[in-house]
């Protein structure tokens, strides 16, 4: 037995499972290596995306702390399962759960020696919330012959959200670490400032699940035609041009001189949309409907006698949007307004809409203000 091992000050048997400890530890490493791998690469498999992922293997000093503290607790060193210890930080506490269930598939877990400290408060009182899983690597998952003891080193698995693993940091730093009793009223102050992250945390899982609700909602009122109850915005336009409502008018558009369609965002035109005071896609469907004969029309006389090959799939949306602005007294002004929008604010947009002007000045619709 190495005699630096004397400086710790241990009885004899403390300092052969730090004898031990020291000589497994590449294996530990080894562990904490595969076991942050295949972490990340479950969580990446759900697309469940958390603030971190860290894994970490017990120094030697804060082993050989734990050790003069309670080292009568332990046979051997395998009765340590957190000497190899992972934490995973999310954003919300159902993701912890969801966290939680993902781990149970993918590792061996260790029902007895797990702990949810989440659920050891009583009504009145609060704290540290972790969920705390002692896993092993399967062999089904991970096996090496060389090393059979990859399977056997039991190591801990901590999950906790953001706001609570920033109250675990705050606690451990101003009590644990000191060594030096906190005073009454401090105590009471950390106590209050972990309900209040509680509570946060609380509050934050619940305006998502209404958020991811309200979403479920507008999509089904979207895919039932029931535009008028449905706020213009931009997942409620992006929901809306899943269904492809100006399809029928571009390939039109395009059989004018038998074009190929080059797909494009229409998302851009939720802004001129907006600014021409379209407040529901219930609005966005009237001016479909209405205008979709005078787009129609204004493209057979803007390209008709063109050698034009190639049109964007965005030219039905924006020959709506003319005739809307034009049919409403807009005029260039309106039609520049747009193009700055779409564009950014350029010379170009004066001319461009000079030249819609002079096109549309042919048709029925034009109105002359």
């Amino acid at each position: 037995m190495e005699d630096n091992l004397d400086k710790y000050g241990l009885d004899l048997h403390c300092t052969m499972i730090l004898e031990e400890y020291r000589e497994r530890y590449s294996v530990f490493q080894k562990i904490r290596q595969l076991v942050l791998d295949i972490i990340n690469q479950r969580l990446s498999e759900i697309g469940l995306y958390v603030t971190a992922v860290e894994a970490r293997v017990k120094t030697e000093e804060s082993l050989a702390g734990k050790l003069e503290l309670k080292g009568d607790k332990y046979t051997s060193l395998s009765d340590l399962t957190d000497i190899v210890g992972a934490r995973i930080i999310a954003f919300y506490t159902d993701d912890v759960d969801k966290i939680a269930a993902l781990m149970e598939k993918t590792f061996e877990l260790d029902k007895e020696c797990s702990v949810d400290k989440r659920k050891m408060h009583e009504l009145d009182s609060f704290g540290y919330n972790s969920l705390h899983y002692i896993c092993k690597i399967p062999k089904s998952l991970y096996s090496d012959s060389q090393c059979g003891m990859i399977n056997e080193v039991r190591f801990e698995i901590q999950m906790r959200t953001a706001l609570q693993h920033v109250w675990a940091t705050l606690n451990h730093d101003t009590g644990y670490k000191t060594g030096v009793e906190v005073p009454r009223e401090y105590l009471r102050s950390l106590n209050c400032l972990a309900g209040m992250l509680e509570l946060a945390d609380s509050q934050f899982s619940q305006i998502r699940t209404a958020i991811n609700n309200y979403r479920r909602q507008v999509e089904q009122l979207v895919c039932d035609g029931n535009f008028e109850d449905v706020p213009l915005n931009g997942d409620t336009f992006r929901s809306y041009l899943q269904l492809k409502p100006f399809d029928g008018l571009v390939k039109r558009i395009a059989a004018i001189n038998q074009a190929e369609i080059h797909e494009s965002s229409q998302i851009p035109y939720l802004q001129v949309l907006k600014y021409l005071g379209f407040r529901t896609l219930g609005d966005v469907e009237k001016m479909r409907k209405s205008c979709t004969e005078e787009a129609f029309q204004f493209a057979v006389y803007q390209i008709g006698n063109t050698d034009l090959d190639i049109i964007s799939s965005t030219v039905a949306i924006q020959d709506l949007l003319v005739v809307q602005i034009l049919k409403n007294g807009g005029g260039e002004q309106g039609l520049v307004h747009m193009f700055n929008r779409l564009n950014g604010h350029s010379p170009n947009n004066l001319a461009r809409a000079q030249r819609v002007m002079n096109c549309a000045r042919q048709l029925p619709f034009m109105k002359i203000t």
